[in-house]
């Protein structure tokens, strides 16, 4: 609750004022049938127009008062349940952009989705109907047991002995409920982990024709939540009924003894219409008060799955050298000591005793079988992982102790999964430089063989892409990227088998293009081509997590077994 406050205080003044609306329009309420008790004994039967018409004046000008109030109360209690549920969802999702690679697949994409919205909106939820129940049901029940006492303490009785049977019937059923509020927003994540998957590969989909496969998988998700739903349901509408029992016996009593006592003289009829009245308020107060505790026990699986991610420590964050922010990312030099690395949970390193060293400037290709951990080795240059054992330095200096984001700064990365963004060519540009100017853009695009094909659109820089840039080409979407990294005219770029969807010719144009305009950054280049394993300074090669050879490309073609076996296999197919 603690995290909640600090958002909440927020709007401290609301908070204030609102439980002083909610008593004046619960005081509004529970004195009318008193009115209608003095209307009844001293207008009506003594047949007194003037009682008649002042009580009821009063009461017109009660309700009216009551009506501004309540009116008031729902506009503050809007603005602050609405405004907490977007602070609530905007410090949820900041929390997710500080978590790790690792942080992030351990709750899923899809739960952290549902989190974000069904479950936040459930929290918001509750702090409306706290608002404007909570404090309401509970003041309520209060003051109509107090004007019932006052009207006959022996009429009481029946009602005061009541609302325990009531209470402990309410919280035994939630209790059995609450459970299956938790299965039901698990049942939600895969639902929307099921149609996000699809929508994603959708082409894929449609190309292996396999529509009524996914349906079928959609369909069984979606029925397991109805289950899941009727079956908490079914535990959560047994309150209505039971409420309904105790409370129709309690009138049939009050009724009956209260009948009773107006024939005997000891009650007036308008007392004991009055009394009813109140039993109906007590009635309505105890059936808010358990739509309330019923919402907060949906609630609090919801905020359960949400505190999960707010009390998650980053496993990867700054050291305390790195929050000093000393170091910048100069030469691009990169040295491995003897480093091992193993993703968390995992039972065995997939890079074992790593040691090489990369001079500024130099350009390295990264060759191995497909599971010989490139992509791994690479991902710890810019520290997306920490390593397990050993030592990655950047200019002499380990990466731990440069701050985070002036270590991202200083690579640029292009990852094997080319991602954009819905938006303009120019704005996705950007993301590797917000203030690049035009001649900035264009520098970079005509360096990564992009320029020209942006031309050609009707829209140039300017054109929409899809999701995920869907109206591109693999091989466009390629070399987008890589125009995205070299704005940054980073220190050490590295390329995770970026062209692998651009033809060899457009490739060599590329590989000269980077030699012309970062002649002093050091590459890593993780590729399958031997054209490119060839044009660079030294080959790494990777088998099985270790380091099988390296040297420069001459010098591998005499020595390893290994990469010899890639040259020729690749000299056959041309």
């Amino acid at each position: 609750m603690g995290k909640y406050w600090q958002i909440l205080k927020r709007y401290k003044v609301g908070l204030l004022i609102s439980p002083l609306l909610v008593l004046i329009t619960v005081l509004c309420e529970t004195v009318q049938p008193m009115f209608m008790a003095e209307i009844i004994d001293n207008g009506v039967m003594p047949r007194d127009l003037s009682v008649i018409t002042r009580i009821g004046t009063y009461m017109v000008l009660v309700s009216v008062g009551g009506l501004l109030v309540s009116i008031v109360n729902t506009y503050i209690s809007s603005r602050i349940g609405i405004g907490f549920g977007t602070d609530l969802r905007g410090t949820l999702f900041n929390k997710i952009q500080q978590l790790s690679f690792f942080d992030i697949d351990k709750f899923s994409s899809a739960s952290l989705v549902t989190r974000l919205t069904s479950d936040i909106s459930r929290i918001q939820q509750i702090v409306l109907m706290s608002m404007r129940l909570l404090l309401r049901s509970p003041l309520m029940l209060v003051m109509a047991v107090f004007f019932v006492v006052s009207i006959n303490k022996q009429l009481a009785l029946v009602l005061i002995a009541a609302i325990p049977i009531l209470g402990g019937s309410v919280y035994l059923i939630l209790s059995k409920g609450f459970p299956y509020f938790l299965k039901v927003q698990q049942k939600v994540d895969q639902l929307n982990g099921v149609v996000r998957e699809n929508l994603i590969n959708i082409r894929v989909v449609k190309s292996f024709v396999r529509e009524d496969f996914e349906t079928d998988k959609f369909v069984k998700s979606s029925e397991e939540l109805r289950d899941m739903v009727i079956r908490a349901s079914n535990i959560v509408v047994s309150i209505f009924p039971v409420m309904q029992l105790v409370m129709n016996l309690s009138i049939l009593s009050i009724l009956w003894l209260g009948g009773q006592k107006v024939m005997d003289g000891e009650l007036k009829v308008g007392e004991l219409i009055s009394f009813v009245n109140y039993v109906f308020q007590v009635l309505m107060s105890l059936m808010m008060l358990s739509m309330v505790i019923m919402s907060y026990s949906r609630a609090s699986a919801s905020s359960k799955r949400i505190m999960e991610v707010l009390n998650t420590e980053p496993s990867l964050t700054n050291t305390r050298e790195g929050l000093q922010n000393k170091h910048r990312v100069e030469k691009g030099e990169v040295t491995f000591n003897d480093v091992s690395f193993r993703y968390i949970g995992g039972e065995n390193d997939i890079l074992q005793h790593i040691s090489f060293r990369a001079e500024p400037g130099e350009t390295i290709a990264l060759v191995g079988a497909t599971g010989s951990a490139k992509s791994s080795l690479v991902q710890l240059i810019p520290r997306l992982y920490d390593v397990t054992a050993g030592e990655i330095r950047i200019d002499n200096i380990p990466i731990k102790d440069y701050n985070l984001d002036e270590l991202h700064q200083g690579i640029g990365m292009v990852l094997q999964k080319n991602e954009l963004f819905t938006g303009t060519i120019v704005e996705n540009l950007r993301w590797g430089k917000p203030d690049a100017s035009m001649e900035e853009i264009e520098e970079a695009t005509r360096a990564a063989e992009a320029h020209d094909f942006i031309q050609s659109f009707t829209d140039g820089y300017n054109t929409l892409l899809g999701r995920g840039g869907i109206n591109l080409s693999g091989g466009q979407k390629q070399r987008i990227c890589i125009a995205r990294a070299l704005l940054r005219k980073p220190k050490i770029l590295i390329l995770d088998d970026s062209t692998s969807a651009v033809d060899t010719e457009t490739e060599l144009k590329i590989r000269n293009n980077l030699n012309a305009l970062l002649h002093d950054t050091t590459v890593f280049i993780i590729t399958q081509r031997i054209n490119t394993m060839q044009s660079a300074d030294r080959v790494i090669v990777l088998e099985e997590g270790e380091i099988n050879a390296i040297g420069t490309p001459d010098e591998l073609i005499e020595t390893s077994t290994v990469y010899q076996e890639i040259y020729h296999s690749q000299q056959v197919l041309l």
